[in-house]
């Protein structure tokens, strides 16, 4: 009983770890849970005590049986079955495949890393960067929204900062689900996006039984009242206009929507505006014809020289934050009442038909965007400048804003002052336009550089639907841009 038994020093090493091993899994791992699970349920008491669109129990269902669900529903089946017959494909091996796609699909919502940690960031980043501002938001229409029913907030893209922008301002309302492109699947971001919500999209792939799955897991969230954000655009404006909508997230949502069913479904435009979005330069460089777009370590390259000459700057004391960011909350639109007014029905229309409808809610949802976009400082005075080829003076500069006001305002434009001040507002856009040199002063006169040209446009064109031309803008040539230059802003 008392004889000693020796082991070798590596076998012990095996068994301290697999002693490890087994503490934590039956010990450590499980507490770990329950504590999280605790400060979770405690978040999901208080936040849907406070937000007037509550988070749904679809969002909050496991992982693994949103993708069962997902994996046995009937089209999914039928979908996965015609994709075997058509490519002769083994059953097995289509299921593996069609299961592959809802698991990137799929998010992993949690409300204590969304309202937690993600809406702390989001904050934090949004107000280092920009001058945040809620402009103007349709309080009684929101306030008129249906209780249950499933509201999509619909958006213009211009930044990928929009996502940190819109999570931050709305969090007040509800808790997004995003419909993220393929840019964030990577480690170990695709993560976290995973976890505050959002659900991946490929942008670009015609395979059939992938759009089927997606297909099936919008209409899942939709009809189980999941809050979603969406950008009909389908992706960042590469020249500062609205771009055509892009049918195919509006189309899984309506397909099945039934009129008279007891859950509404509402769309509520969001309009975004930035007096410097972070990427201008890459944007019009990709807009160019016959430019091949960069590959992503190009784009890392860039975007890491940006954030080097930045840090340059506030290292010397002289970063400021890019100006204001700007977002505007519509009128929310009601598909009871828009089918109501056009007597459609999409579960009875054929697929031509639908097609058609689905393009013309699609033009109303992005003519009611484009409302309520966010007139800045910088782009009013782009504008000026893209419109009016000659030098001005300062005082000249103010007048023609205020026109180009009184123009935005009476075709319904929501135009942000700062400070009530439209002296300061135009001085403001002014100071960032001639630090960014796309505005040369010369003897107290102010004049736009030819050299960046295509700059002007790109934040005039964001309000251009808003105030039409009443003569050809014939002022700046419309030249390339080269290269990045040097990161600089206006305090505003």
């Amino acid at each position: 009983m008392g004889a000693t038994v020796s082991l070798p020093a590596w076998l012990a090493g095996v068994l301290v770890l697999l002693a490890a091993a087994c503490v934590l899994d039956r010990l450590m791992v499980p507490g770990v849970r329950w504590f999280i699970r605790q400060r979770t349920l405690r978040v999901l008491d208080e936040v849907n005590r406070r937000l007037p669109i509550e988070i749904q129990p679809f969002r909050l269902a496991r992982r693994q049986v949103l993708v069962d669900r997902l994996m046995s529903d009937p089209h999914v089946v039928r979908a996965t079955g015609e994709h075997a017959r058509t490519t002769g494909a083994p059953l097995d091996v289509a299921v593996a495949r069609a299961e592959k796609y809802a698991r990137e699909i799929v998010p992993a919502f949690n409300a204590y890393l969304y309202f937690r940690l993600g809406y702390a960031v989001a904050r934090r980043v949004a107000r280092a960067l920009y001058r945040v501002r809620m402009g103007w938001s349709d309080e009684a229409g929101l306030a008129a929204i249906e209780k249950g029913s499933t509201v999509v907030f619909v958006m213009n893209h211009r930044s990928n900062m929009d996502y940190v922008l819109v999570a931050y301002l709305a969090a007040g309302r509800a808790a997004l689900s995003y419909a993220v492109g393929e840019w964030a699947r990577v480690w170990p971001l695709q993560q976290l996006i995973r976890s505050m919500g959002a659900y991946f999209i490929r942008r670009r792939d015609n395979d059939d039984l992938y759009r089927r799955v997606l297909e099936r897991y919008v209409a899942m969230a939709t009809d189980a009242g999941v809050t979603q954000a969406v950008y009909p655009e389908g992706g960042l404006s590469r020249d500062g206009t609205l771009r055509p909508p892009k049918l195919g997230l509006l189309d899984y949502m309506i397909r099945g929507f039934d009129p008279a069913g007891a859950r509404d479904l509402v769309f509520v435009p969001v309009g975004i505006n930035y007096d410097r979005t972070l990427e201008d330069r890459t944007l019009l460089l990709d807009a160019q014809p016959g430019r091949r777009r960069s590959g992503a370590l190009a784009a890392l390259g860039r975007t890491m020289t940006f954030i080097g000459k930045n840090l340059a700057l506030m290292a010397r004391s002289r970063w400021h934050r890019f100006g204001y960011a700007c977002v505007n909350f519509g009128t929310p639109v009601s598909m009871r009442a828009w089918c109501a007014a056009h007597s459609t029905d999409f579960r009875a229309l054929d697929k031509e038909q639908r097609h058609d409808r689905v393009a013309a809610l699609g033009a109303d949802l992005m003519a009611a965007v484009g409302h309520v976009i966010p007139v800045l400082p910088v782009s009013l005075v782009a504008t000026v400048f893209v419109r009016d080829g000659e030098a001005r003076s300062e005082l000249e500069v103010k007048a023609r804003v205020a026109e180009l006001v009184e123009r935005a305002e009476a075709h319904g434009g929501r135009v942000y002052v700062p400070r009530r001040d439209m002296d300061y507002a135009v001085t403001v856009g002014l100071r960032m336009l001639t630090l960014r040199r796309m505005v040369l002063e010369t003897d107290g006169l102010y004049a736009a550089n030819p050299e960046e040209g295509a700059l002007l446009r790109y934040y005039a064109n964001s309000i251009a639907h808003l105030i039409p031309a009443d003569e050809p803008p014939a002022a700046i040539p419309f030249t390339a841009v080269a290269a990045p230059a040097a990161a600089v802003s206006a305090p505003a």
